[in-house]
């Protein structure tokens, strides 16, 4: 049997896979359970310093939630809903976002529903030219409940957010870069090279400034000025005891570059 998420390694950097191209690598509860299991392996591994996240086949990165599995959980009732369908995706899309090592989605096709609230989550994210994005829950009945209501207008405006939300019609990748859901929008073929230069920028800074960088906007984001600025001090003075912020300093100042150990 095929792993429904694919992990390989290359150097520094991870790559996790949705592996249902037959169901448009919809997200199921078991999807969801090895999605944990690989973060969990890659947050263990120390030579592991940034992850990609992309989908099988050249349809769609993931066309969202697996509706036939979650419609048992929905029709069960709203007790029932909560627990088993929207608390489990919304621990998933909440762990992409506060994950100690940058996550960059490398969306290959169409990213709906689910797979557009995961490319909100994560840090970065590289579109391929033929990517779409849509909040087509509305057309099931149900308003997104992976966190797409909240994450998508802090993230591309309140008007633009509700537009998508309210019709559920998508928006092709370079719309959704120039309203600033995906970084970057590269041709098809060139997609992982892409999203692996991304990361190849990333690993070779010091993996503590960089978890640093995560923890600070992540968590601040939602805070008032005065209150992010007391988490970036936080997470400043975390680093001043590091090797590599040392590192760094020397480095600049005897103009050659940074060997950053992690410590």
């Amino acid at each position: 049997m095929n792993d429904i998420v694919l992990l390989s390694v290359e150097g520094a950097i991870a790559t996790l896979t949705l592996n249902r191209p037959h169901k448009l690598n919809a997200i199921d509860f078991a999807t969801i359970a090895r999605l944990h299991e690989r973060l969990d392996a890659i947050e263990a591994d120390g030579s592991v310093r940034a992850v990609i996240l992309t989908g099988a086949g050249e349809r769609a990165f993931s066309a969202g939630a697996d509706i036939v599995e979650f419609s048992g959980p929905v029709f069960a009732g709203p007790e029932t809903a909560l627990r088993e369908f929207v608390r489990r995706g919304q621990r998933l899309t909440s762990r992409l976002e506060s994950f100690s090592k940058p996550i960059i989605a490398a969306v290959n096709g169409i990213a709906f529903g689910g797979g557009c609230e995961v490319t909100e989550a994560v840090p970065l994210a590289v579109a391929s030219d033929r990517a779409q994005f849509a909040k087509s829950e509305i057309k099931l009945g149900f308003p997104p409940p992976y966190g797409g209501t909240q994450r998508l207008p802090r993230l591309i405006g309140r008007k633009r957010a509700l537009a998508m939300l309210l019709t559920g019609d998508p928006i092709r990748a370079h719309d959704a870069q120039a309203a600033g859901l995906v970084n970057l929008v590269v041709p098809h073929e060139d997609l992982m090279d892409a999203a692996h230069a991304l990361a190849a920028r990333i690993v070779d800074k010091s993996p503590l400034a960089v978890a640093a960088c995560l923890a600070a906007t992540t968590r601040g984001l939602n805070l008032s000025i005065d209150e992010g600025l007391a988490v970036e001090a936080g997470q400043f003075a975390r680093m001043a005891a590091t090797q590599d912020i040392r590192e760094g300093i020397t480095a600049f100042i005897e103009k050659r570059p940074a060997a950053f150990a992690g410590r």
